[in-house]
């Protein structure tokens, strides 16, 4: 008797700062097909150091990547937190040597809502905020990142995620995963990681990573 076929199934697991991360991937894992938990993260007083904590006690191993979704401008506000961040780093790559659920660390420099305004075609690297509010009719920043349904608005023509991916692959990263994804087994890993601080006075993000893992 054959045994029963295996069932493999894309899950992955989440960690973001923000409601505006949370809403947009709660959605979008929907449109995608995929599975993923989402963890969303109160950094408090803590800052880089909660989403330290929350992946080394988060003890799911049935999935096939683990992302780590953070913004930048909280090192350019706290430079304290700059050591915080290069620990994060540094354990996400130990875990990936030893070739265990691979873990993304990935950086929106500045912040989610720069990504927010790639989406759309029309924008020109003007200050995200003043864009955000101008363009959809916000009376605060605040009000945007409430915006439970985000995806949809910077998903409707002609804004898309697919046009925001296609400018961030052309921006500068600060951090960049080399990684090796065998989509027919279902096997994701990372063989190295680099992070470059010194590009922190340029907008951009490693984003693409993420999308590209979960969008097969």
């Amino acid at each position: 008797m054959s045994r029963p076929k295996r069932i493999l199934r894309k899950n992955f697991v989440v960690f973001c700062e923000g409601d505006t991360e949370y809403n947009y991937i709660d959605k979008m894992r929907c449109k995608q097909g995929v599975h993923i938990s989402i963890h969303p993260i109160n950094m408090g007083g803590g800052g880089y150091s909660s989403f330290l904590h929350s992946v080394k006690t988060e003890s799911m191993t049935n999935c096939l990547a683990k992302f780590i979704i953070i913004d930048a401008d909280r090192m350019k506000k706290h430079p304290g937190e700059i050591p915080k961040f290069k620990e994060l780093f540094e354990y996400c790559k130990i875990q990936n040597q030893k070739k265990s659920v691979p873990i993304f660390l990935i950086l929106d420099n500045p912040d989610f809502e720069f990504i927010a305004c790639l989406h759309d075609p029309e924008y020109k690297n003007q200050n995200p905020e003043l864009y955000i509010k101008k363009k959809y009719g916000y009376s605060s920043l605040e009000q945007f990142k409430k915006e439970k349904n985000v995806y949809a608005l910077l998903n409707t023509t002609p804004c898309s995620y697919e046009t925001m991916l296609e400018r961030a692959k052309r921006l500068p990263k600060i951090i960049m995963n080399k990684y090796i994804c065998k989509k027919a087994s279902f096997e994701i890993q990372i063989t190295d990681s680099k992070s470059d601080l010194d590009r922190m006075a340029v907008k951009g993000s490693n984003i693409d990573e993420f999308f590209e893992m979960i969008d097969w």
